[in-house]
C-alpha cells in the first residue's frame, strides 16, 4: 500500500499543488517555513481525515480562502482508490472514496494507516494525561472500529451529562431519572473502554519493550501501564459518586481520567529519565506503533518522519536507516530543512528515493 500522488488546494501554505511519489522514501527538503511539514500533514489528513497540527478544521484553510480540497491516489494490491477530503468554511467536512460519500467518515479510519514521528513527540511524556489518551486512542481507531464507534459514543455521552449537570447547577433543580438516562450508559461505555484498553495493552507492551531493548541496547526495561479507576464494580463506585459529580457540575470519574505511566526500570521516565532515554522511548512507541497496526492491518502504514534528524543521534538515525534498508517499513516521508544532511544520511540506502524541494 502507498500514496501514489496528491494534489492540494488552498491547504495551508499550498495554493494549488501536486506531488507524484516514489513507493518506497520520499524526501521534502527546503527552508523552514516553505510548507514541509504541511505537505507530511496533507498526507496524515488524507488519511486520518484530520489534522496532526490543528484540532479544528478550519485552521487547514488557506487564510482568507473558504474552501480547501486534499485529493490523492492510492495504490494497495494493484487497486487504485482515490480519496478527496474538501471543506467549505461553516460547512461539514466531505469526504469521498472514489467520489462516493462514506456513510459515516470514521468508516475511513484505519483503511490507510499511517504512523507519524515528529519532533514534539516527547510531549507524550511530559504532557498532562489527555496527551497519551490521544495518541492511544488513536492506534487502537486504526485498526479496530469497534473502540472508535464506542469511544465516540462515550464521548457523547459524557458531553450530555456534563451539560445536564452544568444545568442542574444553573436552575438550581435535580432529576435523577433524567441524569440516570446518562449515567447508566456511560458506565457501559467506559467498561467496554477500559476492557479494550486493557487487551491493547497487553498485545501494546511487549512490542515496545523490544523496540526499546533494540533501540538502547538492553540498558534498561520500558513499563508502560494503564491506569484506570474502570474495574468490574464501576457502576457502584461511579454511583456513589454522584453528589461528587453535582458539586463540580461534571463528570469526574471514567475512562477520559485514564492515564498511561511510562517508566524505565522502575522509575518513572517523566522524572528521572535523560533527555536520550525520552526519545529512545518515545521511537520505541512509534516502532511498536507501526508494528501493531501492520499486523491488524495487513499492510505496512505510511510513515511520516518530520524533522527527526535535528532531534535523534546518530546512534537512533542508524537503527532508523537499517529498517529502511531491510524494508521493515513501506512508504516513506522524510522533512528536513538541510538537503545535504538528507542526502548523506541516505546515500547508502538502497531503496528507491525520491526529493522535493519546496
Amino acid at each position: 500500500m502507498f500514496l501514489r500522488s496528491i494534489r492540494l488546494f488552498n491547504f495551508r501554505n499550498h495554493s494549488d499543488a501536486s506531488f507524484e511519489f516514489s513507493e518506497r522514501v520520499n524526501c521534502i527538503v527546503g527552508q523552514n517555513g516553505n510548507g514541509k511539514t504541511n505537505l507530511l500533514d496533507a498526507v496524515y489528513y488524507l488519511s486520518l481525515t484530520k489534522s496532526s497540527i490543528h484540532k479544528q478544521d478550519p485552521l487547514s484553510i488557506t487564510y482568507e480562502e473558504d474552501l480547501m480540497v486534499i485529493d490523492g491516489d492510492f495504490l494497495a494490491e494493484d487497486q487504485k482508490q482515490n480519496i478527496t477530503i474538501s471543506l467549505q468554511r461553516g460547512q461539514k467536512k466531505s469526504v469521498l472514496a472514489d467520489k462516493k460519500a462514506y456513510d459515516r467518515i470514521s468508516d475511513h479510519i484505519g483503511k490507510y494507516p499511517v504512523v507519524l514521528i515528529a519532533p514534539d513527540d516527547t510531549d507524550m511524556i511530559r504532557d498532562a494525561s489527555d496527551t497519551r489518551r490521544k495518541l492511544f486512542d488513536g492506534i487502537m481507531a486504526q485498526f479496530d472500529p469497534e473502540y472508535l464507534v464506542l469511544y465516540q459514543q462515550y464521548n457523547r455521552l459524557l458531553d450530555q451529562r456534563n451539560s445536564l449537570l452544568k444545568q442542574f447547577y444553573e436552575r438550581e433543580y435535580f432529576d435523577q431519572q433524567m441524569l440516570d438516562s446518562y449515567s447508566e450508559p456511560l458506565v457501559q461505555k467506559a467498561l467496554a473502554i477500559a476492557q479494550k484498553r486493557n487487551s491493547f495493552m497487553k498485545e501494546f507492551l511487549p512490542l515496545a519493550k523490544h523496540h526499546y531493548q533494540t533501540i538502547s541496547d538492553g540498558k534498561e526495561e520500558a513499563v508502560i501501564t494503564y491506569q484506570t479507576d474502570v474495574k468490574s464494580d464501576f457502576a457502584k463506585v461511579f454511583k456513589n459518586n454522584q453528589k461528587r459529580d453535582l458539586a463540580a457540575h461534571r463528570t469526574t470519574m471514567g475512562v477520559h481520567k485514564d492515564d498511561y505511566s511510562f517508566e524505565l526500570s522502575g522509575q518513572p521516565i517523566k522524572k528521572f529519565g535523560s533527555q536520550g532515554q525520552r526519545k529512545s522511548f518515545v521511537l520505541a512507541v512509534k516502532l511498536a506503533q507501526f508494528e501493531l497496526l501492520e499486523k491488524h492491518k495487513s499492510k505496512k502504514p505510511i510513515l511520516l518522519l518530520d524533522d527527526i534528524f535535528d532531534k535523534l543521534d546518530d546512534q537512533r538515525i542508524e537503527k532508523l536507516i537499517e529498517k529502511i534498508d531491510d524494508e521493515t517499513f513501506g512508504q516513506i516521508f522524510i522533512t528536513d530543512a538541510r538537503p545535504e544532511r538528507t542526502r548523506r544520511i541516505l546515500e547508502k540506502v538502497k531503496a528507491d528515493v525520491r526529493y522535493f524541494e519546496l
